[in-house]
């Protein structure tokens, strides 16, 4: 008789466990299942996830995609060991990219890639994609899981999170081209780093022998629940405000910060001018300013100082617009307008 071998033997020994991942499928289709289904078209496990666009609401759409990781943050995680907080930050960050644009979330797709398939991390990375759906009122449409044990190491892991959504072209057409001289600028609080300036906090932060299960020094929680604060969605606050005529523009405080940032949706002629003492940085932002001996100029430019979003309004209509992210939770602050000339500067 022929010898029977283990069809899956040799790639098992090269490094990749194909039926520890079709396991890990069978498990996902629950998480995935357990999302909004609204205009989904299928189940799981087809080469492509199906959205009915029948049901979209939006006069002459057009549909905006975006792409993001969490970088160095996952280091954090693992030295944690806290692996369920990042697909919410994943999802937060992408829904809010999408607010910038004017456009309304769809469906989220995510992709996890790791050096060995390490079933209870990899379940912690996907439950919170979900939460984050959840949270967000979209579905998890699909997504990927690779095993790639000659790019990570064992332990190593990456994640990315892909978001289409859906605005009419009207809004697009305004938001941005309507930003005028004298128009306010409303921050909307951040939770924390957010998703950016990690690499540099993660060096300021550990240097002298800090642990990440140390306490913080202004005394609420430890580093690990200070750096894995989830990245706030602001869906809540500005998707109401996407056709309020007052609203006219927008910005998502991310990587490259205020400078990469608040000029992005301006036109040609059209700067904006912030002002430093408009609010206070919260405490973690003050230490690693202090305590990296980072220049003011730089750390603007690194973090997001406390404001995770800003909304370019009309001034006489600021006092409104404020209040109507306030009773969304999220509380804005004017810190700045939008002047004759080109680029952000400070006074």
């Amino acid at each position: 008789m022929p010898e029977t071998r283990d069809p899956a033997s040799a790639y098992r020994a090269a490094g990749v466990d194909l039926d520890a991942a079709d396991r890990f499928k069978e498990k996902l289709k629950r998480i995935v299942g357990a999302t909004p289904s609204d205009g989904v078209v299928g189940g799981v496990g087809g080469f492509g996830g199906c959205f009915a666009l029948a049901g979209v609401r939006e006069s002459d759409p057009v549909l905006v995609a975006s792409t993001d990781g969490v970088g160095t943050k996952v280091l954090v995680a693992r030295a944690a060991g806290r692996h369920d907080t990042l697909g919410r930050d994943l999802v937060n960050h992408c829904v809010d990219d999408l607010l910038a644009q004017g456009a309304r979330p769809l469906f989220f797709l995510d992709y996890i890639a790791s050096g060995r398939l390490d079933e209870a991390v990899a379940l912690a990375l996907v439950e919170g994609f979900a939460a984050g759906c959840r949270e967000n009122g979209i579905p998890l449409l699909g997504g990927e899981t690779a095993e790639m044990p000659d790019v990570y190491e064992a332990d190593g892991y990456d994640l990315a999170g892909f978001i289409v959504g859906v605005a009419p072209r009207a809004r697009l057409d305004r938001l941005g081209a309507t930003v005028g001289p004298g128009d306010v600028v409303l921050g909307l609080p951040s939770s924390g780093l957010h998703t950016n300036g990690y690499t540099l906090a993660r060096k300021v932060i550990l240097a002298g022998g800090r642990s990440i299960t140390d306490s913080v020094p202004w005394g609420a929680g430890t580093w690990a629940d200070a750096l894995l604060a989830v990245h706030r969605s602001y869906l809540a606050a500005v998707l109401p405000l996407l056709d309020d005529p007052a609203l006219h523009g927008c910005a998502h405080v991310t990587g490259g910060g205020f400078e990469g940032n608040l000029a992005r949706p301006l036109t040609p002629g059209v700067g904006v001018r912030l002002r430093r003492d408009a609010w206070v940085p919260p405490p973690l932002f003050e230490f690693l300013e202090r305590e990296g001996n980072i220049a003011p100029d730089e750390m603007v430019r690194v973090f997001n100082m406390g404001i995770g979003f800003c909304l370019y309004v009309d001034r006489r209509e600021a006092p409104r617009i404020a209040h109507a992210c306030a009773d969304a939770g999220a509380p804005a602050v004017e810190i700045g307008e939008a002047v004759t000339g080109e680029g952000v500067r400070w006074d």
